[in-house]
């Protein structure tokens, strides 16, 4: 009988490495509210936006986003809604998917949480992620971030929390946003698991996270695809969607 020792057993389990997932998704307790944050590495994973197919239709939902990468050799690995939208489901702000832009910035205050400046835009570039202020990103050169949703308001900006926020706020929902850290070599995917405030989302990021920007996506309609904690949000359809692609495994 072939007999294992106990000093050669972690040669042995070394060799049985589990594939890395190419996001970390977990419950992340703060302040006695609990989070689902998935964690991306914004340097090596295949950070996207999604809005429309090749044919200028709304994709929706997570399912027609995998659908559509099914037939590239793709699937999403991990997805979110990214930012308001219109009935038509198109975003309220700026947009820009892959250097194309379909809509431009909006810099003046208007009413709801999007016009509740300063608001930010969310930049996927070249292995980064940045959170901007929206004012601070009209300065940039537009090669900086091919892939960039606005929404609004900031939820951190410099550390700071956004000053409109109130600590003793008793208007509460699922929220849903994006916290990176200073090099931008990792995005933090956040959604409260039960109604919080602003000012509590805001908090989860800054002292929770330890990350000095921050960006508001929407709530109450905030919706998580991560099928390796075995989450698929469904409901109304979405408009700008954000999601790491992998490669699809063979049949």
């Amino acid at each position: 009988m072939w007999r294992t020792s106990a000093a050669s057993l972690p040669a042995l389990l070394a060799l049985w490495v589990l594939p890395a997932q190419a996001v970390d998704c977990r419950t992340e307790p703060w302040d006695g509210r609990s989070y689902t944050v998935c964690e991306v590495d914004a340097t090596t994973e295949d950070l996207r936006l999604f809005l429309t197919d090749p044919g200028g239709t709304a994709y929706g939902s997570f399912s027609a986003v995998d659908a559509r990468l099914a037939g590239e050799g793709g699937q999403l690995a991990f997805a979110m809604n990214a930012g308001m939208y219109h009935e038509d489901r198109s975003p309220v702000g700026h947009y820009r998917e892959n250097g194309a832009e379909v809509r431009g910035v909006i810099d003046t205050a208007g009413p709801g949480n999007f016009g509740m400046l300063p608001n930010g835009v969310f930049c996927i570039g070249a292995g980064r992620a940045e959170v901007i202020e929206t004012l601070t990103y009209e300065t940039r050169d537009t090669a900086d971030c091919p892939s960039a949703t606005q929404s609004g308001p900031m939820l951190v900006i410099d550390g700071e929390l956004h000053p409109r926020f109130l600590p003793d706020s008793t208007s509460r929902y699922i929220r849903n946003g994006v916290g990176v850290t200073a090099d931008g070599s990792r995005a933090f995917f956040v959604m409260s698991d039960l109604p919080v405030t602003f000012y509590e989302f805001a908090s989860l990021f800054r002292d929770g996270l330890g990350l000095p920007q921050a960006l508001y996506f929407d709530g109450n309609i905030s919706r998580l695809y991560a099928p390796q904690i075995g989450r698929s949000d469904l409901g109304l359809r979405m408009g700008p969607i954000v999601g790491v692609v992998e490669p699809r495994p063979a049949d």
